[in-house]
């Protein structure tokens, strides 16, 4: 099979930009500027969550299966800059043969906050818009399989968060951490937390994926269950120190 992709982003506010657009926060601290943002959304929107181009991505996971690879990886801020952090994910879209990408949002959220971004830094990433196959941009093709897109219909209103389809399916979700917990985790330096954070949302899409190549008649029940016994057994071999990183999400999901 051509190699899987799956990828999930966690992001901040881009402050600095929020800075050009409304210079009466310019001179503010940081604290201080995010609360003004947050207050200046709440009057646009009737809620805090940033318009796309005001994320900053803080972190990016990603889970690469091939025929011969089982890869968990992230990308931080932590260790690398924000450009450096697009840069290394989209090689992977020149890889031949190329992969299929997998998200839950994806195509609603984190791609475009990834070319909102890519633009901020002037990055060239061709791969992405192949106009030829594979075009990851295309909303109804194969190349890129948003799956909450997929499950809804398209149907905004019938879109569901991944937590909820994660736990119908009896997979971890995403226990007592939530996307609000995010810029906590970046201004406390709990690097290690928050990937853990994003790659538990990778894990689930993933497994999600499985049901939905089952579904779809793409996998047989024997490929499912050799892909969720592969995935148990490589999450007990990644470790922190001497502690299972993921034993959190083993413990929670039922088998």
């Amino acid at each position: 099979m051509n190699p899987i992709l799956i990828f999930d982003i966690e992001t901040i506010p881009d402050l600095d930009t929020g800075r050009l657009l409304y210079p009466n926060i310019a001179k503010l601290s940081d604290d201080d500027a995010q609360t003004a943002l947050n207050a200046i959304r709440q009057a646009e929107a009737g809620h805090t969550f940033m318009r796309l181009p005001l994320h900053k991505i803080a972190c990016l996971s990603f889970l690469w299966v091939s025929d011969d690879k089982f890869s968990l990886k992230s990308l931080s801020l932590h260790q690398m800059s924000e450009s450096e952090i697009l840069t290394t994910f989209f090689r992977a879209f020149t890889q031949r043969p190329a992969p299929t990408l997998v998200s839950w949002n994806g195509a609603g959220f984190d791609l475009p906050v990834m070319l909102y971004r890519a633009l901020h830094h002037k990055l060239s990433a061709p791969a992405l818009f192949n106009s030829q196959s594979p075009n990851y941009l295309y909303k109804y093709g194969d190349a890129h399989i948003d799956l909450m897109d997929k499950l809804s219909l398209g149907n905004y209103g019938h879109k569901q968060k991944l937590d909820t389809v994660a736990s119908l399916c009896g997979f971890a979700g995403k226990g007592e951490i939530d996307g609000s917990a995010v810029v906590p985790m970046v201004k406390a330096g709990q690097w290690d937390k928050l990937t853990t954070y994003c790659e538990s949302d990778v894990l689930n899409t993933w497994l999600i994926y499985l049901r939905w190549q089952l579904l779809t008649g793409k996998f047989t029940a024997d490929i499912v269950a050799y892909y969720e016994a592969l995935t148990h057994d490589r999450l007990l071999q990644i470790k922190n120190g001497d502690t299972v990183r993921h034993a959190e999400f083993l413990g929670a999901w039922r088998q």
